[in-house]
């Protein structure tokens, strides 16, 4: 018998919850990100967000912390972020 391992429950509101968004290498990406991040969490830090870009250079992740409201922020969040096509994984 083997049980699926449950998702760690959040308690809102999470200040500091780290978002990891992972793109095509683009000038524009990071702003991009920041964008859509802004529209669901409108207290983004924009001086904490971090930009890294992957060893051959084809991808970039860009790392930020907001304060996570809700689940249903979230999953906003991450389907306006999936949404653009631009976006592989967000974590």
């Amino acid at each position: 018998m083997s049980t699926e391992p449950k998702a760690p429950k959040i308690e809102f509101p999470h200040p500091g919850y780290p978002i990891k968004v992972i793109g095509d290498n683009a000038d524009d990406f990071k702003g991009m990100v920041i964008e859509i991040v802004q529209i669901h969490a409108p207290d983004l830090d924009i001086e904490q967000v971090t930009v890294q870009e992957s060893g051959n250079g084809n991808y970039s992740s860009v790392r930020l912390k907001i304060t996570a409201t809700s689940k249903e922020q979230l999953e906003n969040l991450h389907q306006d972020l999936k949404a653009t096509g631009r976006v592989k994984m967000v974590l």
